[in-house]
């Protein structure tokens, strides 16, 4: 595909920004930059997040569309029903919500800065690309629909 410039598999991006937190908690812990969570909270980030990635993915499957992000343009279908009516894109934004919630289980404040280094690398490596692919096979209904639900949130 022609643009595509995506390097790193989003779940994969994901789970090295895990353990690049973990790294870090291990690693560089600043007690002035320690976070005393109640275990409920990142809990329910975690639930909330693995609950939006879940709502997006069964979406996609309703209209028999891929989820894989390496191949946009075998998208088969505009998905913009449940979950998409919110967010452009539910599953990159439950990775954020379960990322923040390992901030918290961690309670090393020095970790948030994986959340916007994985944020910024998917909105320049995979949703700007996936838009671009968007816009070219749905023409103005994407258009129209990108006007109306945020990217994120």
């Amino acid at each position: 595909m022609n643009g595509l410039k995506l390097k790193i598999p989003p779940a994969l991006l994901f789970l090295l920004c895990v353990v690049l937190m973990w790294l870090t908690d291990r690693w560089l812990t600043l007690e002035p930059l320690v976070l005393k969570t109640p275990e409920w909270v990142y809990g329910l980030l975690i639930s909330t997040g693995g609950l939006v990635v879940l709502l997006g993915v069964i979406e996609f499957s309703k209209k028999s569309t891929t989820v894989n992000p390496h191949k946009p343009q075998d998208t088969s279908a505009f998905v913009k029903s449940g979950i998409y009516r919110l967010t452009r894109n539910p599953m990159y934004l439950g990775m954020v919500l379960i990322l923040c919630a390992a901030v918290f289980k961690l309670g090393n404040l020095l970790t948030v800065l994986f959340i916007p280094c994985f944020t910024w690398y998917m909105n320049e490596f995979q949703i700007k690309p996936e838009e671009e692919v968007m816009k070219q096979k749905f023409g103005d209904e994407f258009l129209d629909y990108k006007k109306k639900v945020r990217r994120w949130v």
